[in-house]
């Protein structure tokens, strides 16, 4: 498998080469280019960082349900909480673990690179391990509803050659301007060195 160097305009200095699953080298996209110059190479607009913890897992992945497209006429598209989740949830067998897939899809989508909280059911656990999400330590109390993009954003220690190729980047000019505007301004997610998610 070829060589990936991503490079984002905001954060030049953060490039990274992402070798298989892991991260074969951090640092300027001047050096990482001469470096390894058959590389493939992609870029992208705004910061590259080590991607979000997203402390919610149970409630977005367990207690709420995340409409199929196709029920969008019916349920609309934002997910959905309380009674009528779970009647959902529990309308068939595989409603679960659906709906699990959908709320993972839509973590990616915003940055998420691992999640925290205890996972009980099989379709959730399955829809996180399938993603290569990683599971963290859920802290004793937590700020604010669950949200996919939850305040205060939590950011991954730094990324370093060696570490798993798991990082997000955000389409802003800096972090505090992702603070501001929120994991909504993702464009790209990478987990164990695929591209599982960018903005079309």
């Amino acid at each position: 498998m070829p060589t990936t160097i991503h490079v984002a305009e905001a954060s030049p200095e953060a490039a990274v080469l992402v070798d298989g699953a892991h991260l074969a080298a951090v640092g300027p996209y001047e050096e990482l280019a001469a470096a390894h110059p058959g590389a493939r190479l992609r870029r992208w607009p705004g910061i590259l960082t080590p991607g979000l913890l997203n402390p919610y897992a149970p409630e977005l992945l367990e207690q709420a349900y995340h409409p199929d497209p196709r029920e969008a006429d019916r349920l609309g598209t934002e997910p959905l909480f309380g009674e009528r989740a779970r009647a959902l949830l529990d309308s068939s067998p595989s409603a679960r673990g659906a709906s699990a897939r959908r709320g993972v899809q839509r973590m990616l989508a915003h940055g998420t690179v691992a999640v925290a909280g205890e996972l009980r059911g099989r379709g959730a656990l399955d829809a996180v391990r399938r993603a290569g999400l990683a599971l963290a330590g859920r802290p004793a109390t937590l700020p604010g509803p669950a949200a996919f993009s939850p305040v205060p954003l939590v950011l991954l220690p730094a990324l370093a050659a060696g570490k798993p190729a798991r990082f997000a980047v955000f389409d802003v000019p800096d972090r505090a301007a992702l603070v501001r505007e929120g994991a909504s301004a993702c464009v790209a997610t990478v987990v164990g060195g695929r591209l599982v998610h960018r903005r079309a």
